[in-house]
């Protein structure tokens, strides 16, 4: 145990955040993703849901202030401009950190098969997942 961090940040996903760099970027995904095919590595979170993960990752993450989208969701298939719950809880949680971006489902599996890390979580909802872009901390 550590003072001041969210105790759903394990080991490994400590570890994980930290060794990002700029530009990297990690996937937080629902219980439904294919998360065992797409990642490099696989961090799992059962039972935990997908806005209590991003809301702790974003205790410790900044975003990338050079991206237009430093946070992207996935589309719902047939209805792009579709808002989930999960989707809506995510955009309040990055809420002025940057502009939540979508991306087609298809395209989504092949970013996420990019990421540094996947997120997998319990969450039951569908389209509970999201793509986070590591952006830096600046000195001082």
């Amino acid at each position: 145990m550590l003072i001041g961090l969210n105790p759903l940040l394990s080991p490994d996903l400590l570890h994980a955040l930290a060794a990002m760099g700029h530009g990297d970027e990690i996937a937080i995904v629902d219980s439904n993703f294919p998360g065992t095919a797409c990642a490099r590595r696989l961090i799992r979170l059962d039972g935990i849901s997908a806005t209590e993960t991003l809301a702790a990752v974003l205790s410790l993450l900044p975003l990338d202030s050079y991206v237009e989208h430093p946070a992207n969701v996935m589309q719902v298939v047939g209805d792009a401009a579709a808002v989930p719950q999960a989707v809506a809880e995510f955009t309040a949680l990055i809420g002025a950190r940057g502009n939540v971006g979508s991306v087609e489902r298809f395209a989504f599996y092949e970013r996420a098969r990019q990421c540094f890390a996947i997120v997998q979580t319990g969450e039951g909802r569908l389209y509970g997942n999201i793509i986070l872009t590591k952006g830096v901390i600046p000195p001082g």
